[in-house]
This record gives C-alpha cells, structure tokens and sequence, in this order.
C-alpha cells in the first residue's frame, strides 16, 4: 500500500441517533450522526413515525391547509351566487332569443323560471321569436344551475 493515500481508520467508530451511542462500528470517521436506524426504523418495529427532512412535513401540511382554504372559500363562493339574479345573458340562446325574452318583459333567470314553473314548455315557445332550441338552452342551463330536475 501506498503511504498517506488512505484515510485515516476508526475501529470503534461511535453510531449515534438521537443523542445516545447505539452501537461501534469501523468507519473513516470518529462518529457517525444518524436519523434512522434499525431500532427505529417503521419497518422493524412496525410502529409510524414521522422523518422531518428539511422542513418536508410542514411544507406538506401547508400545501394540504391551502388546498382546504381553497375548497372552502370556492364553497362560500357557490353559496354566495344565486343564479335566479343572472341576467338573461346566462342561457346563451343568441340575439333572438334573447330579444324575444326581453319584449317579454323577463330580464332575470328568476323571472324564465318562474314563467316556466307556471306553464312549462309551453308557456315559454309560446313567446315571440323562442323555439325549440331557445327552449333546450334554458332548460340545458336551468338544470346545470340545479333550479329544475
């Protein structure tokens, strides 16, 4: 062997984890500093536990509050619209339709669903310048908004 190439040899090189010695082994190095070891490791003594590697658990829980913050204000979101107050522009039926809507006098999605609880389908073809396709687009929309079945 060639002289001063080697690193320097520590038989009782000393394994800590948490703290404590948990064994000597032969290393390049005088202590070895560890995490995990085969005392604590989920898979010999079948408990959990969390590795908090770098801030990695907390990073995750913020990501998992965010997601929930989200959700919860798209919910007070949803509760807050009511599509009765939306304008007739809502249904997408085009130019016509609308224009018929309007010499009707029903400016709101409110106003369409209440003349069509009163008379159905015919109370809306019976309208200037609606038919059949005008009437699919409101029914389409009033069933997406959950105002009809």
């Amino acid at each position: 062997m060639k002289p001063e190439i080697h690193p320097q040899w520590y038989p009782e090189a000393k394994v800590i984890c948490d703290g404590e010695v948990i064994m000597t082994v032969g290393a390049t190095q005088p202590e070895i500093i560890v995490d995990v070891w085969s005392g604590t490791h989920p898979f010999y003594t079948g408990q959990q536990r969390l590795l908090d590697t770098e801030g990695q658990v907390d990073r995750f829980r913020r990501r998992l509050q965010r997601r929930v913050d989200m959700a919860d204000a798209a919910a007070t979101k949803k509760t807050k619209r009511d599509p009765r107050k939306l304008t007739i522009d809502a249904f997408s039926i085009g130019q016509r339709g609308e224009k018929g809507l309007r010499m009707a006098n029903l400016t709101t999605v409110g106003d369409v669903l209440d003349l069509y609880e009163e008379g159905g389908d015919d109370a809306i073809l019976a309208l200037p310048s609606l038919g059949q396709t005008a009437l699919i687009g409101i029914k389409r929309f009033l069933r997406a908004e959950g105002l009809i079945e």
